[in-house]
């Protein structure tokens, strides 16, 4: 895995900024020209990340190449896809097209928000996952605002809708991981009644009561918990006797009916579903992100690394503090060891090579919790790529 001298890589991922959207044919070119890969996928962001940097509101590009010794890499687009119909034949089609197999690692998918129904096409490509093995992960352009702005790259085309992607199969480890960058308060409730994205009542009361109830309660918090904006978690099993972190999908509170007593979340939602208050802050974000990182830790260093972060995050939320690449790279970097400590004499540090890491600012990130992927608004996924024995 990486990339030695004189070899050329398997696959590139690469993000680019609105500034490049005007020249992304040459930019494409030169691409494909300097570094010679097989095969390529790419996407229009706001941000982009590399090393230990955010380049927002900047001229910026990220490439992140491999060189994948037995992995088989199968790049596809939307415009490949079969029609859904829910019939086994779709489904070993859609597997074909995407290159889903027993030894499926990883799929990276890349989207154009304004054309892509992710509220179809991620539940297909989940089911699809033979045993479940495998994650999805990826997320939506966000160079541009309007339909037909942003820009994605597969092998030399460019292509201004749909969605294109690469599975990776065979002799790869990938691990993915999500911060959701979010604390819980508050007591669980239940969803009673609710239609649509609206939730009419919690625990049989008009579900803005009962939110006020639980702010009322937060007494001096409730301020910066308001201020700071509101979500809901939705427990991904309400059967389980008790909730932890990983056991919420979070999800944005988006407006109030107060006629109807009704909150509006960015999430369908059901009766008979557990919910609970979250909210979010720069430090609960840095330390979320620490904490899932942490068991990532304990194998060998990432052969690479690519981040989908909200575009809630970044300097809107950490201001001139650390942000999601200088926590990920903290993480990863290595102290020195006790014996290297104890010698005498004054040390000679070498300056450790740069984390090979790159990333994009999204507007829907996609990453899996609970085995299934989903599509997030408001997290930091972490998608990192290792030998198979590491």
């Amino acid at each position: 895995m990486g990339l030695g001298a004189g070899e050329l890589p398997d696959v590139a991922v690469v993000f680019f900024s609105p500034h490049h959207l005007t020249t992304v044919a040459q930019v494409s070119t030169a691409i494909l020209r300097r570094l010679q890969c097989r095969r390529m996928i790419g996407i229009s962001t706001e941000g982009v990340m590399g090393g230990t940097h955010l380049i927002e509101r900047a001229p910026a590009l990220g490439v992140l190449a491999l060189r994948c010794p037995g992995v088989t890499v199968t790049p596809f687009s939307t415009e490949q896809f079969p029609v859904a119909d829910g019939s086994a034949e779709s489904l070993f089609a859609l597997r074909d097209v995407v290159g889903i197999s027993e030894d499926l690692a990883a799929t990276i998918l890349l989207a154009d928000p304004f054309s892509t129904s992710m509220v179809k096409l991620l539940p297909d490509l989940n089911a699809a996952r033979v045993g479940g093995k495998g994650v999805i992960v990826g997320g939506l352009a966000s160079a541009s605002m309007n339909a037909g702005g942003n820009a994605l790259l597969l092998d030399d085309r460019i292509l201004k809708y749909g969605a294109v992607g690469v599975s990776l199969s065979g002799e790869i480890r990938v691990d993915a991981v999500v911060s959701q960058g979010c604390r819980a308060y508050g007591p669980a409730m239940v969803i009673t009644k609710a239609k649509s994205n609206l939730i009419l009542e919690l625990g049989g009361r008009p579900a803005i009561e009962a939110i006020q109830d639980v702010l009322s309660d937060t007494g001096s918090l409730r301020r910066s918990l308001v201020a700071s904006g509101m979500y809901l978690g939705i427990a991904i099993d309400e059967q389980k006797p008790r909730f932890g972190r990983d056991d919420f999908l979070v999800r944005r509170i988006v407006g109030v009916k107060p006629e109807q007593g009704a909150v509006a979340v960015a999430e369908l939602v059901r009766p008979g579903q557990t919910v609970k208050l979250h909210t979010r802050d720069a430090q609960t974000a840095r330390d979320d992100l620490a904490m899932v990182l942490d068991a990532q830790k304990l194998h060998d260093p990432p052969a690479g690394i690519l981040v989908a972060a909200a575009a809630g995050r970044g300097r809107r939320l950490f201001k001139d503090g650390p942000g999601d690449a200088q926590s990920i790279a903290k993480a990863f970097s290595q102290a020195a060891s006790g014996t290297e400590l104890s010698k005498g004499g004054t040390p000679y540090y070498v300056t450790p090579p740069p984390l090979p890491l790159t990333g994009f600012v999204t507007t829907g990130e996609v990453a899996p919790i609970a085995a299934r992927s989903h599509v997030h608004h408001q997290t930091a996924c972490v998608t990192i790529i290792r030998h198979p024995d590491a």
